[in-house]
């Protein structure tokens, strides 16, 4: 997967189009992301015993990721990953200022 944990995003569709986060967790089977402060929903709880109260919880829901879009560190710019590959080693850099990821 071309998108890590800690890697700073942009929504590119969806109800929350245009708003940036970070990655808390990638879900690799499904193909999806949870970005910190995007897509959440609000879940009603009910009582289940007496003593306990019902409350309103905001849920982060995960993106599919072909819904975000990579922001490059260095460049600030929205990119795409390439790799490039040594030796000892595969690097993820940037498509547009060539710097490593």
């Amino acid at each position: 997967m071309k998108i890590h944990k800690g890697d700073l995003v942009t929504i590119v569709g969806g109800k929350d189009e245009g708003k940036t986060g970070k990655i808390e967790k990638v879900l690799t089977k499904e193909a999806k992301v949870v970005v910190d402060g995007v897509n959440q929903y609000k879940r009603h709880i009910k009582a289940r015993t007496q003593g306990q109260q019902s409350e309103i919880v905001t849920i982060t829901k995960p993106l599919a990721i072909s819904n975000v879009a990579l922001i490059c560190p260095h460049c600030k710019q929205v990119t795409r990953v390439g790799y490039v590959v040594s030796k000892d080693s595969k690097q993820r850099i940037c498509r547009k200022c060539k710097a490593e990821i």
